[in-house]
């Protein structure tokens, strides 16, 4: 059954798109953070990787994330909400069975089949919201969404921490039940939701627009600076430190209570604040973050310091859903699923090939990993400089003075 985006108010309010694009919410970071959780623990113990290793690995897994614009084909045969599901139950299934293939080749192959279910689904995903979330309310309702992913998330990890070793949980286990949780939900929505037509028809073709290329930069900075945070800095935790599975999954229960109280006071924040200044504050913070990094190596701050970084990290790119307001206000509402496919593979063209050099410099310097980080967080406080403060279809940066929307 086909829906209008404007004539829902017959259904009951759980069947309704934005109740949808919650539980979606809440169900992708059931199996990606648990995977997350347990993977460095689970690689260094199980199968011995080195920071090389790790690199190599990560470099596999974003490589669906930098063909995201294959999504845009896709498109052509099934409709966006389709392939979301598609992509969410890809997700779990992969996630349940990782542990079953403890060798490094079978690791990189479930790797790579849970990241095109992960990069797909939250290339429609953007997508999706941006298309049904009015702009006025989308700061707040993103923000709300992201802190109901932290509470699903936590729900995990705070099961991890509390049964991990009173019940000697083994990593197949955990990673069947995640998986599972995932899949099972994204059938659910299949089956309980009516298939919801947006607002515009959007374009089946490659979107490039000389008019985005500010959004293109910052997409592709921020690819590359969470590359390292992604891959080294809970990597830090369980090398230098001797984090096990219980001590690291509470760290990230410590996140995902804060980003639950933040996020939605975040999205006011950006509400309020408009997105320019919103991404000068991220990026600055990172900067110091990232910096701080760079003296524990340097200066041998203990783990204590390591961890409060950590969490501070996670808080600044909380802050990311501004990237996501500022495109909907200069978008065409027409270019939002091409754009966020492009958008996607923009972010991850550095992705493909950071982490295995990054790898390798790991080796020969920690330090100079984390000062890269902050080089880049500062170009993109210099290009956050360029954002008008009322960003508008023909006034995308401080360069524009017009209002005329050009093709």
């Amino acid at each position: 059954m086909s829906v209008s985006i404007h004539n829902v108010d017959h259904l009951p309010w759980w069947r309704r798109p934005i109740p949808l694009l919650f539980l979606m919410a809440a169900g992708m970071p059931i199996a990606f953070s648990t995977w997350s959780a347990l993977l460095n623990n689970f690689v260094i113990e199980v199968a011995q990787f080195d920071g090389a290793d790790i690199g190599l690995l990560h470099t596999i897994r974003e490589i669906p994330g930098f063909l995201a614009v294959a999504v845009i084909y896709l498109l052509i045969f099934m409709r966006e909400q389709t392939l979301a599901w598609v992509s969410l139950l890809l997700l779990g299934a992969a996630t349940a069975v990782t542990a079953y293939f403890p060798q490094m080749a079978g690791i990189m192959t479930i790797t790579l089949l849970s990241s095109i279910g992960f990069h797909y689904y939250e290339t429609i995903n953007q997508s999706l919201q941006l298309q049904w979330i009015e702009k006025a309310k989308a700061p707040e309702t993103l923000g709300w969404m992201m802190g109901a992913a932290s509470a699903a998330t936590l729900v995990a990890y705070v099961g991890i921490v509390l049964t991990w070793d009173a019940f000697n949980l083994t990593y197949s286990f955990v990673y069947m039940v995640a998986g599972c949780t995932t899949a099972g939900i994204a059938l659910f929505c299949w089956l309980a939701f009516p298939r919801f037509e947006g607002p515009t028809v959007q374009r089946k073709e490659m979107v490039l627009r000389k008019r985005y290329w500010l959004y293109y930069a910052l997409q592709f900075m921020a690819g590359a600076r969470r590359q390292i945070f992604v891959v080294f800095a809970g990597f830090m935790m369980v090398e230098r430190f001797g984090y096990s599975v219980d001590d690291l999954t509470l760290l990230y229960t410590v996140n995902l209570v804060l980003n639950m109280i933040a996020a939605p006071l975040i999205g006011k924040a950006v509400s309020r604040f408009g997105e320019r200044r919103s991404l000068l504050f991220e990026y600055a913070g990172l900067v110091l973050v990232f910096l701080a990094y760079g003296g524990i190596y340097a200066f041998g701050w203990g783990v204590v310091v390591a961890a409060v970084l950590y969490v501070l990290d996670h808080l600044f790119f909380a802050l990311k859903l501004a990237l996501k307001t500022y495109f909907q206000k200069i978008a065409d509402p027409a270019d939002i699923a091409p754009t966020a496919a492009v958008a996607f593979t923009i972010n991850h063209i550095a992705a493909v090939f950071l982490p295995v050099l990054l790898g390798v410099m790991w080796l020969w310097s920690p330090m100079w990993v984390f000062v890269l980080a902050a080089l880049m967080a500062l170009t993109s406080f210099g290009l956050a400089l360029l954002i008008p403060r009322d960003p508008i279809p023909g006034r995308e940066t401080i360069f524009q003075r017009n209002v005329t929307v050009p093709v």
